[in-house]
């Protein structure tokens, strides 16, 4: 497959009727994002939200191009890091919005990775009864998921992104030339769920990611193939199951293991969510192979793949290694998916075939754990 540079943004329709959306991707497309939303809310005011590490790159030039376009801003700035999707955060960035006197006729825009985006949202969707806002997603995580689809949330004590709403955005603007800044570390996270898409429904696109992925890393057009690859994906899951009642729950594939374990680290830098995600594929493409859906050959070519671009994979890829099995099962029993306590995982049969299987058996996923964990 033959990829090429583009000169102009791409354009990825989410459709959901009278709330269908634009996600646009491309190089240097900051510049233009006032004049997006001013066509789409004329004369709307606008708050930023966003966290220091951004702000420091990117806040000014969003000022300036929704300045252009005549709108009058302000900014709330919140730690970078998962421990912002708090509820104490939470209240400030509302506190903040209600007081740079934002009406219901303007918005929001979460200027940021997919912590600003999850926390900006549900900010978005709570006050005054519903906010507009826009993503600018910043990382390689927020750009080919977390920013799509219109799920908002902030984490429990208990697990993540256990509080929340579906709040769909206006617009969706990714500026590809902001992941450029990117640590290392944060994009890796991110390709993870690139990974995902290929993994969950697309073997073509996984075979193409296992050649192409350097060129992804360096930021060749492999880059932005690949992210609209993955957005157009998700728009189309997005646009037949919006709130998860089915289909979409396929998305989460990795996530039930890799929440638990995020958890686990305490959200925090020992372990990044796309990081979680990473090892949680890995454990749900090993189970998948236990139970018998698929030959061990075919889920150790999956891990393999992750563990080349040097994602975690194992228990003791994990720093400072995992808790008790009973302790993992405790969080997984807090996953989203659970129904009347019930478990339900996402399994494959194959390299994009995976597919919802609900009622799995705790013993089962006890033993299957207890057995990965003696290998730390």
């Amino acid at each position: 497959m033959t990829v090429r540079s583009r000169a102009k943004p791409l354009v990825v329709d989410v459709a959901l009727g009278d709330r269908s959306y634009d996600i646009v991707i491309g190089r240097r497309l900051m510049g233009t994002l006032g004049g997006r939303i001013a066509a789409l809310r004329p004369g709307a005011k606008a708050v930023i939200v966003t966290d220091e590490n951004v702000a420091q790159y990117y806040l000014r030039a969003t000022e300036s191009a929704l300045g252009a376009a005549g709108m009058a801003t302000s900014a709330v700035i919140v730690p970078p890091g998962e421990s912002s999707k708090s509820f104490e955060v939470f209240e400030e960035v509302c506190e903040a919005i209600i007081a740079a006197r934002i009406e219901r006729g303007d918005l929001v825009v979460a200027l940021g990775g997919g912590v600003v985006g999850d926390l900006a949202g549900f900010a978005a969707s709570a006050v005054r009864r519903g906010l507009d806002y826009v993503q600018v997603p910043t990382t390689l995580l927020a750009q080919v998921d977390s920013s799509v689809g219109g799920k908002t949330a902030i984490n429990s004590a208990e697990g993540k992104n256990l509080i929340g709403a579906f709040h769909q955005p206006i617009l969706v603007l990714a500026d590809t030339t902001t992941l450029d800044t990117l640590p290392a570390r944060e994009f890796r996270a991110g390709y993870a769920e690139v990974v995902k898409y290929g993994l969950l429904g697309d073997k073509s696109f996984f075979v193409w990611l296992e050649s192409s992925w350097r060129n992804i890393f360096e930021g060749g057009p492999a880059r932005e193939f690949a992210i609209e690859t993955c957005c157009r994906a998700k728009a189309k899951i997005v646009a037949r199951d919006e709130r998860e009642s089915g289909e979409r729950a396929l998305l989460n594939l990795g996530h039930t293991f890799g929440h638990a374990i995020e958890a686990a680290c305490g959200f925090s830098e020992r372990l990044l969510h796309g990081e979680a995600v990473a090892a949680g594929m890995a454990l749900a493409f090993g189970f998948s192979a236990r139970r018998g859906l698929m030959p061990e050959a075919e889920a150790e070519r999956a891990i393999r793949h992750l563990a080349e671009v040097g994602l975690p994979t194992e228990p003791r890829h994990i720093p400072g290694g995992l808790p008790p099995v009973d302790e993992l099962m405790e969080l997984i029993a807090q996953d989203k998916k659970v129904r009347r306590g019930m478990l339900t995982f996402i399994l494959a049969r194959g390299i994009g075939a995976a597919f919802v299987e609900p009622n799995v058996d705790q013993r089962d996923v006890h033993a299957f754990l207890s057995e990965k964990l003696a290998e730390q």
